[in-house]
Order: C-alpha cells, then structure tokens, then sequence
C-alpha cells in the first residue's frame, strides 16, 4: 500500500482573515498576561501628552509584551521585534503591529520606576485573588552577569599611565594635523585617529574619578570606625579609672593608588565576583530575592547589590518588600547573611530571623558520603558571639527546624527557574540604576509565570488549541460591504489564474507541416 501523507498546500489563499485567537490555546500565558496589564494602573509611563509625531504603541501592550517576550526566554530587542512577526502569540498580543527594536529598548529604558510599581500592583492583585499573604519569607542572591567584559578592568595606576600616554599622543597627532594643514596635504584618517584617542582618553579619565571616588568612601568607613573604638577606649578608660591595655587603635589611611581594586569601562558599577573558591571570576551583580515561603512562592522583594558576599544584604532585602505588603513575620536565610548586628536591628522591628550559623552541609545528615575523608569529617566551626550561639540553638529546635526547612525549597527554585526555564543569565543594560530595573522587569514576568501556574494554567504550547472564553467583536454592518468586496476579488482573482492554467498548455514535441 502506498504511502499517504497530509496535503501541505502554501500556495491557496485564505478566503477570510484567520483570528489569531484560533492559533493560541486558551490556556496560553498570553492570555492572562493581557487581562492581568490590564487591570494595572499605568499612569507613571512616559507617554507623549501632546500628541505630536508619530502615533504611539500603548504602554499597557509594550508592558504586555516586555513581561510575555521576558517570561518566554527572549530578552534582546532585536529577537522581540522579531517574535512580532513569528510568533503567533506575540502577534496575538500586538495585535499584528510590530514595534521595532528601538521602540522597546526606549520603553524599557524609560519606565524603570513604573516597572517597579507594577511589581508592587501584581503583589496586590495576587493578594486580592487570596493567593498570597505575607508571612515567612525565604531570602537569598545570585550573582547575574553585567553586560561588560571582564577584561575591561584597569586599575588605578595603570589608568594614569594610559591617560598620560593618550594625552601624549593626541598632541603628537594634533601637531600632524598641523603640518599637514601647513603643506596643504589631506590625511583623512588623523580626526578618526584623534577621536578615538579621545574617547579612551575619557574613558580612563572616568575610571580614575571611580576609583578615587570609592577611595573616599573606603577612607570615610574607616575614619568612622577608627573613631566608634577610640571613643569606645575613652570611655572604658574613664569608668575604670585605669588606662587599658593593649594598642591605640590606628587610623588608616585608603589611597587609591595603594588598592588593588579595579573599574570596569564598560560598565564602571558592575564588580569582578565568584561563587566560590572552585568557581571562576565574572564581571556581575549580585541580585537578591526575597520569596513568599508559605506556599505561593511568589518574589515579594528584590534588588540589586555590588557585593559579592550577602553579608550586609539581609536588611536591605527585608526593606525591599513593599510596605504596602507589611512586614514579614519570619526571615529564613543561609549562613551568607550571619549579621549579628543586623538581627538585633531586625528583631528591634518585630521581624523573627531564622539564618544557619554553619555551612548548608551541616544541616544535611548524608548517610553514605561519597566525598573524601578530608571533606566529609572536616569538623563544623562553633560560633562564639552569644547572638550567634543564641541563633544556633534556635535553629535546633523542632519549630526553627521546620522554618528553616522551607528555605531550601522556596527560593533556591526561583533561580534554577529564572536561570534555566526562562533563560535569564545577563543583563541587557548597564549601570546599576538600569539593571535593578531590569532585574524588577525579571522578577515581575516570573510572578506572572507563577500566578499563571497558580490559577491552573498549563505550561505554554501545552494542550490542544481550544476556542477563547471571551466572545468574538462581531464585525460592524458599516463594514460587511467591505469584507465582501475583498472575498469577491480573491475569488476573481483564484478564478482567472485557473482559468489561465487550464487553457495554456506547454507544446512539448513540436511538429512541422
């Protein structure tokens, strides 16, 4: 018997316009994304008021399709302006128009803060549906790559010397330009030669005002600790009467040519960090989440930091959380954020920390450990502050035990799913003010990814495309003329190429008289 296959014809034109809705599953995160935009409040996007120019896309699609191109892997503008043309469902969303490439990057570079208030509204629509209240929260940070090379990192000294060497040669190049005016010869290639001089030149020079800035800064901090102990030894002094032992403290002195830090040019606020001692070094940002732990696993707050380590991040993740949203009861986190200080700060405020004083193995009873003896019987390090000692016994407990336990399960999986199901491992933009909005845009399309799965949306594409929920605009009368013309000249025009076809036969063997 032979074989039969399905009729593949590309050739037949469709008698009426195909509805798109036809081509998306009703289930599709498309869908939601729509209806849930546009419930928000957008009044904070930039919008052109005076109606001048060209016509405008409307900020609640251009958010639509940020947070739908976001949630589905696709995060350069270029590949966005693509998809409108691609992709069915990006289509759907548009509406079958196609902003270009420059168009999405402008509204995503403009509207940073609206994005964050947007975050804020999409907590509190998931608060109106019951589907999140505030409670434990689990906190934690990954390091994201910023869109910069590693190896454009010069340090201070180093920028000095190519800045004296460019400004030599831009008066070396200056003075050939000179005498070649002089002569009346024509060298095009020296202004080229000269502005790209310049523009190194600059470069370094807002490398070393970086540098020194941060010099500063470092010679404040300890100036201030320099002066907390000294006025600490002074009082000490003056209780018992006796003079103390041990050294005056020093005053430090921070220079920036004596610091080996260093300073991107590409993107000066990114820092050089590693995960580990057994990972590699990466030009990134250390972006920190805080994620409901009782069952939504929503991100409720989020920002961007310098540091590599999380050690000063555990308050500045609490205060992330929107105080629309209230305080969170309980704060569960790894041994990264051991902050004696800040959980006295913390619980001042009513917040319960629960943070591991030891590293995450010694919370993991491993019944056959393939490691070597020298890792698996390394003996745990015992805390000697008494808050920290305080902390671990907490932690022992059968209730800071089963806290604690969620913390694995809750935030760890955020990562892997904004990492590796949404693809998200660098920033587009740069500089720090633009990558938190960036990294708010992150968290905002993964809590419409949650909310969709929450409210029993399937995984996108799943399923058999089915008919919409919402009912079809029924084409105006003012408009069957119209359509019935277009279907009456395409079937004129069907009618006449066949027509043609079927009279003019191709003569293969001619014959002669």
């Amino acid at each position: 018997m032979a074989a039969r296959f399905v009729s593949v014809d590309r050739d037949t034109p469709m008698l009426l316009p195909p509805d798109l809705r036809d081509w998306v599953p009703e289930d599709d995160l498309v869908h939601f994304v729509i209806e849930a935009v546009d419930r928000l409040p957008l009044k904070t996007f930039r919008v052109n008021h005076r109606g001048t120019g060209e016509r405008q896309f409307p900020p609640h699609m251009m958010l639509a399709l940020l947070i739908y191109s976001y949630a589905n892997g696709l995060f350069s503008s270029r590949r966005i302006e693509r998809a409108t043309h691609r992709d069915v469902a990006i289509r759907y969303l548009c509406a079958g128009t196609h902003p270009d490439h420059d168009t999405i990057c402008k509204f995503r570079r403009e509207n940073l803060e609206a994005f964050r208030e947007s975050f804020v509204d999409v907590l509190e629509l998931a608060r109106e549906l019951k589907l999140l209240k505030l409670g434990n929260v689990s906190l934690d940070g990954t390091h994201i790559k910023a869109n910069a090379s590693i190896d454009q990192n010069v340090g201070y000294q180093r920028a000095v010397e190519i800045r004296d060497q460019l400004r030599l040669d831009i008066d070396e190049l200056l003075a050939q330009a000179e005498s070649a005016d002089a002569v009346e010869e024509d060298n095009q290639k020296l202004p080229e030669n000269i502005a790209r001089r310049e523009k190194l030149a600059s470069k370094m020079e807002r490398a070393i005002e970086e540098l020194e800035a941060r010099a500063r800064e470092r010679q404040e901090k300890a100036d201030t600790k320099y002066e907390a102990k000294t006025a600490e030894r002074r009082e000490k002094e003056k209780k018992t009467g006796k003079k103390c032992t041990g050294r005056e403290p020093k005053r430090s002195e921070k220079k920036a040519e004596d610091s080996g830090e260093q300073c991107n040019l590409s993107d000066p606020d990114a820092r050089i960090m590693r995960k580990n001692k057994r990972a590699g070094f990466t030009q990134s940002y250390n972006a920190q989440a805080a994620v409901d732990a009782d069952g939504s696993q929503l991100i409720v707050g989020q920002h961007v930091s310098q540091s590599a380590s999380d050690y000063a991040e555990l308050e500045n993740g609490v205060a992330s959380i929107p105080g629309q949203l209230g305080k969170p009861e309980a704060v569960l986190a790894d041994a990264g954020y051991v902050n004696g200080d800040a959980f006295d700060r913390l619980e001042q405020e009513g917040v319960e920390i629960y943070c591991s004083v030891h590293r995450e193995d010694a919370h993991n009873e491993r019944h056959y450990d393939f490691r070597p003896q020298s890792a698996s019987g390394r003996a745990v390090k015992e805390p000697t502050d008494e808050r920290l000692v305080a902390m671990r016994d907490k932690l022992r407990t059968e209730e800071g035990k089963a806290l604690y336990g969620r913390r694995n399960h809750t935030v760890e999986p955020v990562f892997g799913i904004i990492k590796e199901a949404m693809g998200f491992r660098g920033f587009s933009l740069r500089g720090k003010e633009k990558v938190s909005g960036e990294w708010t845009l992150v968290c905002l399309a993964y809590n419409f990814r949650r909310l969709h799965r929450m409210i029993g949306g399937t995984k996108n594409g799943g399923g058999r495309p089915k008919s919409p929920p919402m009912a079809r605009n029924p084409i105006p009368n003012l408009q069957v003329s119209a359509y019935l013309g277009r279907i009456t000249r395409a079937i004129s025009r069907r009618l006449h190429r066949l027509a043609i076809g079927s009279t003019a036969k191709p003569v293969l063997n001619p014959t002669h008289s």
